[in-house]
């Protein structure tokens, strides 16, 4: 029998990450609007206001992008687990008994389980009232892949993303998809 993937305690919930967004939102621009911030930081001797604003939105930026990745594993964490929690469980819904035979396909090893061709295809086959909300997560997750290499090349993402769009797309998979959770 093959093992059983251990669920960590740790499964990243989108509210979460909202909630540190935004306190990290509002302390960086508290620390940047500061009247005295060449005397908290000596860096900032010789800035000029518009240098230390466009460090700010540098900044903010940073974050926006950062977070909208966190959200983004989130959201693949969820598929995941509904995935194992599907397999492990052996339901009887058409839904799970693709998943167990793409598992028993791939070996049992979940490392060979593809997000996109094995999971969301098959949400969008099975499922045909989740397609447009699936269609949405597999174009977020090109944006996904354009942050985890870098950001290195133009991105075609016909869209674009920033960590309020990502936090609304969790919202309705939330909503709208009823992923399994383990317990």
């Amino acid at each position: 029998m093959p093992s059983r993937v251990t669920f960590s305690e740790e499964i990243l919930d989108s509210e979460e990450v909202a909630v540190f967004h935004s306190q990290t939102a509002a302390c960086i621009r508290f620390y940047y609007n500061q009247p005295l911030l060449a005397a908290i930081d000596p860096r900032f001797i010789g800035y000029t206001i518009p240098e230390v604003e466009t460090e700010r939105d540098q900044r903010l930026k940073e974050l926006d992008r950062n977070s909208s990745f966190i959200l983004l594993a989130a959201i693949e964490a969820g598929f995941r687990v509904d995935f194992l929690v599907r397999c492990y469980s052996r339901y009887k819904d058409d839904l799970s008994r693709r998943f167990q035979d793409i598992l028993k396909q791939r070996d049992d090893n979940i490392s060979n389980i593809s997000l996109e061709k094995d999971i969301l295809d098959s949400w969008k086959e099975l499922v045909p009232q989740s397609k447009p909300l699936i269609s949405q997560v597999k174009a977020a997750f090109r944006y996904r892949h354009w942050l985890a290499h870098g950001c290195y090349w133009t991105p075609k993402l016909g869209r674009n993303y920033d960590f309020a769009s990502i936090y609304l797309l969790a919202q309705g998979i939330g909503q709208a998809i009823d992923l399994l959770s383990p317990g």
